[in-house]
């Protein structure tokens, strides 16, 4: 388990993190999202005793990291995809760690086996392409056979293959009960692989919460309707204080109301209806709702200007 509470960190004058607290908790992939500056490497550091807390305190299973007698055995950690001396092959990197920690030589192997690498185990590490390098990252991570996992955005340079492999990877460290915390800016992504999310803006949490959740309450949530009888439905739905939107294809786009109200407004009316289909919002929807007001940089929507 991670813990956080009042975590706060200032670099000058600036608030990197602002009074964050939060619990990851075993057997559940929870995913750290906000804006681009909004503190979640700096967070990540704090937890791997890389930066120190200006005030607050984070905790890994009751300690610091500091305190862990073999940390290596209790946390593992991806925060840069590239943390390796480039002289060295992938396995003398992963031997040079499991010396040091005292861990079995044979977990080199199975490891390089593991996250793909072992074709290329007596390679230097320094000329492998990105993706490469996030697999040996991620097999360092795991090394010692943690309880808790850290990694910050794992699939970077991973191709749509290797994308999957690292979802059905981080579930299944989840389902033996693990830690797992996991930072990404696919949206997309982390819909699927995680079922919690910590969601932070400017260095301050702004929640807490299961995907599913998030997502049902979503303002973007609608109701989907094809009918004969669109417009005289569509008045009727108005009328029960719904917003109507009608689309290109002649479907109504319904909110304000759920599926069994807009279908029981369609039985008084005795309207037919071909279609009536809930539609869950995005993760990506929801958390630009969530951190809107967050975003620190934000690029024109005007178009770009053209070349001379």
């Amino acid at each position: 388990m991670i813990e956080a509470r009042g975590l706060t960190k200032h670099y000058g004058a600036k608030a990197a993190v602002d009074g964050l607290s939060f619990t990851v908790r075993p057997g559940v992939v929870t995913g750290f999202l906000g804006p681009n500056g909004s503190g979640k490497s700096t967070t990540m550091r704090m937890i791997m005793g890389l930066d120190a807390p200006t005030r607050g305190t984070v905790t890994v299973n009751g300690q610091r990291f500091g305190d862990l007698r073999w940390p290596l055995r209790e946390v593992g950690a991806l925060l840069e995809a590239r943390a390796f001396h480039p002289g060295r092959t992938a396995r003398a990197h992963l031997t040079m760690l499991a010396q040091t920690n005292r861990l079995p030589a044979r977990r080199v192997g199975d490891l390089l086996e593991l996250v793909g690498l072992s074709a290329v185990a007596d390679q230097r590490a320094g000329k492998f392409s990105l993706g490469m390098g996030q697999r040996l990252g991620i097999a360092a991570a795991l090394l010692g056979d943690p309880g808790v996992l850290l990694f910050d955005e794992p699939v970077n340079g991973l191709d749509p293959d290797g994308i999957r492999w690292v979802r059905h990877l981080l579930r299944g460290l989840a389902a033996e009960g693990r830690t797992v915390f996991v930072s990404s800016h696919l949206m997309s992504e982390m819909s699927l692989t995680a079922d919690e999310v910590v969601i932070i803006g400017r260095g301050r949490l702004i929640e807490q919460v299961a995907i599913g959740d998030l997502l049902a309450r979503s303002a973007h949530r609608y109701v989907r309707v094809r009918s004969p009888q669109a417009a005289a439905l569509r008045e009727a739905l108005e009328r029960d204080g719904a917003t109507v939107t009608v689309e290109d294809d002649g479907s109504l786009s319904v909110r304000g109301l759920d599926g069994p109200s807009v279908g029981e407004v369609a039985a008084a009316l005795g309207a037919t209806l071909h279609e009536l289909s809930p539609q869950s919002a995005s993760l990506e929807e929801a958390f630009m709702e969530l951190t809107d007001s967050s975003v620190d940089y934000r690029g024109a929507t005007t178009n770009a200007p053209e070349a001379p």
